[in-house]
């Protein structure tokens, strides 16, 4: 029966992402990347609160108790369910090699590393990847849309927010029973996730003077570099005064910014657990 309620959930998320889009395209404002900055940045309050009230002191707690083997066992465990997906999103994108290398890699962790809780995969060479269909959208040729900052998820896109339901489909853990089980797992995913950025966020903190606009930047062009990796040779954006103009500048003069920015891009929520968060809403109790 939950599991049921749990599909049948899935076309009212489609729907709602694209009331929620229609409805936002009434209010746009100057900045064509992002024409709802004051729905955004009122979102990210509510995230910036929500996080510092619950979700960082549950993951300092968290990373603070348990053992480290323990965590890792945590992450390598729901890693090794996000990789079948990987694996479908590379094979769709056209990615025939490392589709079969995602695939692969399930099938070894998911038996030699005892149902994903060793990387035995890693340690044979075969590298991890981490593909979404909004990315598989992206390759497609869809154009991502206005930024988009959603309630308890974080950064999105137009594009990334219409792909979440078939994200919430492809994620192995939604389908798992009993419902308690499944909903212990999605918040102890979350909060492994949230440790892991725990520095990132810090650094954030020290760093940004005004965070959404380093958010949203960060993600952006984060975002962009996950769909289009081999455009190395392309400049860089530096943001001028006017919202909508740029110019361009050396990739030298932004690697600095990258490397500090790159774990921070999906702060707090990142976009891998997305589908596990929104999933913990979609089944019955």
């Amino acid at each position: 029966m939950s599991l049921t309620v749990a599909k049948s959930a899935v076309p009212a998320r489609a729907a709602l992402a694209l009331g929620l889009t229609l409805l936002l395209a009434g209010c746009a404002g100057p900045n064509p990347r992002d024409p709802y900055e004051n729905f955004n940045r009122a979102m990210f309050t509510f995230n910036d609160t929500v996080d510092t009230y619950a979700l960082k002191p549950a993951a300092t707690a968290y990373h603070t108790v348990l053992p480290s083997f323990v965590q890792t066992g945590v992450n390598n465990f729901f890693g090794n369910l996000a990789d079948a997906w990987t694996g479908v999103n590379n094979l769709l994108q056209g990615k025939g090699e490392a589709g079969l290398s995602d695939v692969t890699r399930f099938a070894l962790n998911s038996t030699l590393g005892i149902v994903g809780l060793f990387d035995i995969a890693s340690e044979a060479g075969l590298p991890k990847h981490k593909e979404d269909f909004g990315q598989t959208l992206g390759t497609w040729g869809v154009p991502s849309g206005p930024y988009l900052m959603l309630p308890l998820l974080g950064p999105s896109t137009v594009r990334d927010t219409a792909a979440l339901p078939v994200d919430i489909t492809g994620d192995i853990w939604r389908y798992k029973e009993p419902t308690y089980i499944r909903n212990t797992g999605t918040a102890l995913r979350v909060v492994d996730q949230r440790a892991g950025l725990l520095d990132a966020s810090t650094l954030l903190e020290d760093a940004a003077l005004d965070r959404y606009e380093f958010i949203r930047d960060s993600f952006l062009q984060r975002r962009e570099s996950l769909i289009h990796p081999d455009d190395d040779n392309a400049p860089k954006r530096k943001r001028k005064n006017d919202e909508s103009a740029y110019e361009a500048v050396p990739a030298s003069e932004s690697v600095a910014t990258e490397e500090k920015t790159a774990a921070a891009s999906d702060a707090p929520t990142p976009k891998e657990v997305n589908s596990g968060a929104l999933a913990a809403t979609s089944v019955s109790p």
